[in-house]
């Protein structure tokens, strides 16, 4: 009788701790400061952390990023991935190409995205953030809400606004590797 082998299935919020890790603040965290500063528990960090070491996007000890692999991983797959549909028009806090740094780059055509919040700034058509608890988090973290929106340009997208889309992610891996050679 052949053993059981147990698919490791990647989840949104593994994504998430991902692109903290990228952030200055997240940078250096570790795994129970990742947890508090994404209101999640210790336990949920650690084991995203182990399904992205499995799937190769941070190194053995899980504390460096492989920044190449992630990118690749959200250029060409994140949209296949984690799809997203875009619904009907909610107040929420703007994503995608209706937030920075996209929308300074792209003026969208009176298309706006938004993450349904009833304490949001702006009304659009509502898409579902990768991580529930997003507005939460990104209040305190202005990079994470960037790259947050960098990943939804890169979900719902046409090719001008993931071709910027891209332009800034490699901006934060940039950075992030400076970081992490210091």
């Amino acid at each position: 009788m052949a053993s059981q082998v147990k698919q490791v299935v990647m989840r949104p919020l593994d994504v998430v701790i991902l692109l903290k890790k990228l952030t200055r603040a997240g940078a250096a965290m570790n795994g129970k400061q990742l947890a508090e500063s994404l209101a999640i528990s210790p336990a949920e960090v650690s084991v995203a952390l182990e399904r992205n070491r499995i799937a190769g996007l941070v190194d053995e000890e899980k504390a460096r990023v492989n920044v190449m692999a992630l990118k690749d991983f959200l250029v060409y797959g994140i949209r296949y991935s984690f799809p997203v549909q875009p619904a009907g028009l909610v107040r929420g806090m703007p994503t995608a190409s209706s937030a920075g740094p996209i929308n300074q780059i792209i003026s969208s055509n009176g298309e706006k995205y938004v993450w349904p919040d009833s304490k949001g700034t702006e009304r659009g058509q509502a898409i579902v953030p990768l991580y529930g608890n997003a507005t939460i988090a990104i209040k305190e973290d202005a990079d994470l809400y960037a790259l947050l929106a960098i990943v939804d340009s890169l979900r719902i997208g046409k090719a001008r606004e993931r071709a910027a889309a891209i332009e800034e992610l490699d901006k934060y891996i940039t950075q992030y590797a400076k970081l992490k050679q210091q």
